[in-house]
């Protein structure tokens, strides 16, 4: 191995270690990496090594036609959501929701079919709230609806090229990969690449380099995307573990265990004097005292044995449905921070929400002071549910994390403003708000001559997104302050990023010699096998760590596989792109598995019930039909 060659190892295998640690979010990881890179490019000799090209060029990625794409796509979403398009498709939903695989098959194939054509985080956030208003008025547990119901918005992505960023990335890296070969080729007739165009009898002068098109993707991922519906649907909700599936009690729309909240004991109050144990076995399923808040206002364990004295304070977990009556059945009141603030804000107008942090909110790794600010005092935090770590820290201590479910008092008007500002899902019930139809039709319309465009060669997908965009500002469709404001921007980071990282790997030669490599340890396997290996291995990739950051490895290393093996470089493009939206086993693998978290009260460890049996499905599935449909 050359130098570059050792470096870049290095670098790759760090990123992948940092983002399966996640100690900080993927696109600080990657542009570590990027500066990483820059910098042992000079160490290294500057422009004589083949780490990057010149130093100016690091910054490249950002105006790359994928980054693009994928914030065009972002930005369309929005669009189509205030168009009322979803609304008008989940209007027709109630009749299908009497039974439990019709209820799971109907939802999750207008998610999937959504996710198609838009973000599926976004198709999932909009769908959400009519799962649970439907599951509520079904007596029906949304356990076993939201786990389903996320999983077939993932499935849904693959269905085309722009239904998630990893099938972005592959289209583009398509071209530029043949580019690459092309090049190859027409420098040294004796070259690897030179031999694949001729073992694959394609002429070099003729040749010439595209991207896969909006529906190439369809073939596979659409058949992929209704056997894992028809899964989920009929199968993989059964697998949801049984505790989790019986019919909810409490007036709350979601399956959670309990809220954390802040309580303390009064003068006056009945409970003053008896044992915590004593207080707990009162207070019943209701209300359960979890630890002691000191004078200072530190936390601590509690001794089931203490005595509880006057104006002692304790974290609780408790259901709100039950919380109010509980406090006033035994002289309880919410500490005096908290009670100070509901106060000031008491009046006939002041209300109650349940909300889930999206992806997308900027509470995510805040705290409430940050809220506090972010509402100008409008707002207070009365409890937060987790479910994957229990909550032990006083409320204000508490940093939010994607999935937590958090329990807001406030005005009315103030409440609903700030759902929206903060990026926030309201779990209340709602009634379906259906678009006015002539914004329906302009949005579809909009969107269809966008897609139109692009297939037929017109301009490229990413122009013919803009022009769809200044279309919906333009007719008002999307307003100019919301022109920015559902664009991922780690995501846009993560890919500007990590495209010279994976261009270093080509460029370097790494991607050939691990090529090398792996033609040599599968030697004499029928290429079929190295296929699904490939798979496989990117599967296991998005399970712990972003899917586009997979993606933009495992393509060129793929692309190498091919050419070493003088076949076909799409199906082995195809297998990446399957696998890279395969992130069923883990809550940390697609936000869309961390959104449904708090609100379905799932652990950890419940992913991979149904999602290790979707995964085999799909390998067993997808390998024939991206075979099929590219062929060797």
């Amino acid at each position: 191995m050359t130098a570059d060659q050792i470096v870049i190892s290095i670098i790759i295998i760090a990123t992948f270690g940092l983002f399966v640690w996640g100690r900080w979010r993927y696109d600080v990881v990657s542009l570590v990496s990027l500066f990483t890179l820059v910098l042992m490019d000079k160490i290294l000799g500057g422009e004589g090594s083949s780490l990057i090209e010149v130093p100016s060029q690091a910054f490249m990625g950002f105006g790359h036609p994928a980054v693009v794409t994928v914030a065009a796509v972002l930005v369309i979403s929005r669009a189509l959501r205030n168009s009322g398009v979803v609304d008008l498709l989940a209007r027709y939903l109630k009749p299908f929701t009497v039974k439990k695989t019709t209820h799971i098959a109907s939802i999750g194939g207008v998610i999937a079919i959504l996710s198609a054509f838009m973000n599926n985080v976004g198709a999932l956030a909009l769908m959400l709230p009519v799962t649970l208003k439907t599951a509520w008025a079904q007596k029906r547990s949304p356990s076993i609806l939201l786990m389903p119901i996320a999983f077939a918005s993932i499935l849904g992505g693959m269905i085309t090229m722009i239904g998630t960023p990893p099938n972005i990335i592959i289209s583009n890296l398509r071209k530029e990969q043949q580019q690459q070969i092309l090049s190859n080729a027409l420098a040294d007739s004796t070259s690897p690449s030179a031999v694949y165009f001729n073992q694959m009898n394609i002429a070099q002068e003729s040749f010439k380099p595209a991207p896969f098109g909006l529906f190439d993707f369809t073939p596979v991922g659409g058949i992929i995307a209704i056997l894992g519906v028809l899964f989920v649907a009929l199968i993989g909700w059964r697998l949801v573990p049984r505790e989790k599936q019986i019919k909810p009690t409490s007036r709350s729309l979601f399956s959670l265990e309990k809220y954390v909240t802040e309580i303390r004991f009064p003068e006056g109050s009945p409970l003053i004097g008896e044992s915590v144990e004593k207080v707990n076995s009162v207070t019943g399923d209701k209300l359960t005292l979890i630890r002691y808040i000191d004078k200072k206002g530190k936390v601590n364990p509690l001794n089931q044995t203490n005595r509880i004295k006057e104006n002692d304070q304790f974290l609780a977990m408790a259901d709100p449905a039950d919380l109010k009556e509980i406090m006033d059945e035994y002289g309880l009141r919410l500490t005096k921070e908290m009670r100070y603030r509901i106060d000031s804000l008491k009046n006939e107008d002041t209300t109650f929400i349940e909300v889930v942090v999206s992806p997308e909110s900027t509470l995510v790794g805040r705290k409430r002071n940050y809220l506090r600010k972010r509402t100008s005092n409008q707002l207070v935090l009365m409890a937060v549910a987790r479910q994957d770590k229990p909550i032990h820290k006083r409320l204000g201590m508490v940093q939010f994390c994607v999935g937590d479910v958090l329990l807001l008092q406030g005005r009315r008007e103030e409440l609903n403003n700030n759902v929206i500002e903060l990026n926030l899902l309201p779990l209340a019930e709602r009634e379906i708000e259906v678009g006015v139809f002539s914004k329906v039709s302009y949005a579809l319309l909009i969107f269809i001559s966008a897609i139109l465009l692009s297939m037929l060669s017109v301009v490229p997908t990413t122009i013919s997104f803009i022009g769809a965009i200044l279309l919906y500002v333009f007719t008002g469709i999307l307003p100019v302050r919301e022109l920015y404001k559902n664009i991922d921007w780690p995501i846009i980071v993560l890919l500007g990023a990590m495209i010279p990282i994976s261009d270093a790997l080509q460029n370097t030669g790494t991607t050939s010699l691990i090529a090398e490599q792996v033609s040599i340890l599968t030697q004499g396997f029928p290429t079929w096998t190295i296929v699904a290996l490939i798979m496989v291995i990117t599967m296991s990739l998005s399970d712990v760590i972003n899917n586009a950051a997979t993606a933009l490895i495992m393509a060129p290393i793929s692309v190498g596989i091919a050419v070493s093996l003088g076949v076909n470089m799409d199906p082995f493009l195809m297998a990446v792109a399957v696998g890279a939206s395969c992130a069923f086993l883990t809550p940390i693998g697609h936000q869309c598995n961390a959104l449904i978290l708090g609100p379905g009260g799932y652990r950890f460890h419940d992913y991979w019930r149904m999602g290790l049996p979707l995964e085999i499905i799909i390998v067993i599935a997808g390998t024939p039909l991206i075979l099929y449909f590219w062929p060797l």
